[in-house]
């Protein structure tokens, strides 16, 4: 037991002696490195660290909750003191309790010691490598915004009074590229992006070539005009969407009467190609961790299968309000109480190639890019965002276009899926792979 789990059990006892019926003590550490480079040169270096400490208390099923990022032994009693006063503050609640203790929690690897051990300088080298790459792909690629290597390094101590004391470490890493081509008077931007638990996975160069190719491929769009025609939505955009459905699948959102997938459990909600998942323990996932915010074991919750709605993602709250058992969905940080959140969320691959997807489109729309997605609203599922691409004939990706706008109802949009690639691909703790949608109205020009 290290002195942070022997600091968190006695808090916890400490909280039991001073009138909480139930008491949590939840620690993070963590540490970040940011940096980015421009025309060949560090443009800037950022270390940041932060710890922090929250204790959560029930009495007579009033939550009280406070935090600190002071260890002092003054400040902890203060702010368990405080805690405890916050409590008094607040109407009783009978669904408020913590989670018991499980016999034993999953291990995982989410350490990579390399991480550490990457000296500074061989990681400017990897941002360096990204620009160099981006620049040598085409003479067009005029301006690199951000090239940027970044890692996280943290750990996590939970103790309750119901018997949970666990931790565990983790580390992740990546590198990201956002570049102007510039042609004529035409400029496009472009990015790329891999992140990864272990350092040697990283390919600077293969990020630094999507980034450019990207931006590249979209000098010289056109305008195309209003029509109805086969939409194909690239993982990133695909990602994009499931974002807006997160939420929505949330018990907490249920409950509260602020998702449209309220009382759907059983009903088709998507077509039949499409299963969502959330994996809180998924190997190689971003967002993997042994147990939750709360303690919970992580795992593989089925959201949608074959289209079917087959329930919502828990914490221990939402999980006692419906009677039924946390999905270990309790996110949080130290300056907060847990909420029901994502963890590795995506849509599963299906089993054609991209090529093939495109193959039986004879005139298409392959969006690469949306634009105002955050106006898409999560209760009713209406969007309308703008978007651009590639202009696909006879299977083939052919122009760039611009100025194009999509809308309709995500319900409708993933009922519409009639083609699932085999090509899944994760944005941090999202993923999906490239999906074509039967047929939208495409309003261009």
């Amino acid at each position: 037991m290290d002195k942070y789990q022997i600091l968190a059990k006695e808090l916890v006892e400490k909280a039991a002696a001073s009138g909480a019926h139930q008491a949590e003590v939840y620690i993070s550490k963590g540490k970040e490195l940011t940096i980015e480079v421009a025309n060949g040169q560090v443009e800037a270096l950022k270390n940041a660290e932060e710890h922090g400490l929250g204790i959560r208390v029930l009495v007579d099923h009033r939550l009280g909750y406070a935090y600190t990022s002071d260890f002092s032994p003054a400040a902890l009693e203060a702010t368990l003191t405080q805690a405890i006063k916050n409590a008094e503050k607040t109407h009783p609640d009978p669904h408020y309790r913590l989670p018991d203790p499980v016999i034993d929690h999953r291990e995982l690897e989410l350490y990579d010691p390399e991480i550490t051990a990457t000296s500074i300088e061989h990681k400017i080298n990897l941002a360096l490598a990204i620009e160099k790459a981006a620049r040598e792909y085409d003479p067009r690629v005029k301006i690199t915004e951000n090239c940027t290597y970044q890692d996280s390094q943290y750990q996590v101590i939970l103790a309750n009074s119901q018997g949970i004391l666990c931790s565990y470490q983790g580390a992740y890493c990546g590198c990201y590229a956002y570049v102007v081509a510039e042609e004529d008077e035409d400029a496009q931007t472009g990015f790329g992006m891999q992140f990864d638990l272990k350092i040697a996975a990283l390919d600077p160069i293969k990020v630094g070539k999507e980034a450019a190719a990207k931006a590249v491929r979209m000098l010289n769009a056109s305008h195309i005009k209003t029509q109805k025609a086969p939409v194909v939505f690239d993982p990133y955009v695909a990602t994009n969407f499931l974002g807006v459905l997160a939420p929505a699948l949330s018990a907490d959102a249920v409950q509260k009467g602020k998702s449209l997938f309220a009382g759907k459990v059983g009903q088709p909600v998507c077509s039949s190609l499409i299963n969502i998942v959330d994996d809180g323990a998924l190997p190689g996932g971003l967002m993997s961790a042994p147990f939750d915010g709360e303690g919970v074991s992580t795992g593989r919750t089925v959201l949608v299968e074959r289209g079917v709605l087959k329930g919502y993602l828990h914490n221990t709250y939402t999980a006692a309000k419906d009677g039924v058992s946390s999905t270990g969905n309790a996110v949080r940080s130290f300056k907060s109480t847990p909420e029901v959140g994502t963890t590795n969320f995506y849509i599963e691959p299906g089993n054609v190639c991209k090529e093939e997807l495109l193959a039986g489109i004879e005139q298409g729309f392959y969006v690469t890019e949306v634009m105002g997605m955050h106006t898409a609203n999560p209760i009713s599922g209406d969007f309308s965002v703008g978007a651009s691409g590639l202009w696909i004939e006879n299977g083939r990706l052919t122009r760039p276009v611009r100025g194009v706008a999509i809308a309709g109802n995500l319900m409708h949009l993933f009922q519409s899926v009639d083609c699932v690639a085999d090509d899944l691909t994760f944005f941090v703790g999202r993923g999906s792979p490239t999906i074509r949608i039967k047929e939208m109205t495409i309003s261009g020009s």
